[in-house]
């Protein structure tokens, strides 16, 4: 399934990986080796999130496309 919430992207030295945010969906995050790695972990984790979201109940929001703060 592609995702359409935002992915905020950027290298994080301290971990030595790509980390991913996905601030649409709280606590939402992956990471990986490479840029593309760090995606393809986070298309996983973001499905994984509203699998889990929807089976508990919790409301799943729509993606709003670009944020304004980003």
């Amino acid at each position: 399934m592609e995702s359409k919430y935002e992915m905020i992207i950027y290298w994080s030295s301290e971990d030595n990986a790509f980390i991913v945010e996905v601030p649409e969906l709280p606590g939402c995050m992956a990471d990986g080796r490479t840029y593309q790695e760090a995606v393809a972990n986070a298309e996983k984790i973001i499905n994984e999130w509203l699998e889990t979201a929807k089976e508990i109940g919790r409301a799943v929001p729509q993606p709003k496309g670009k944020l304004m703060y980003a």
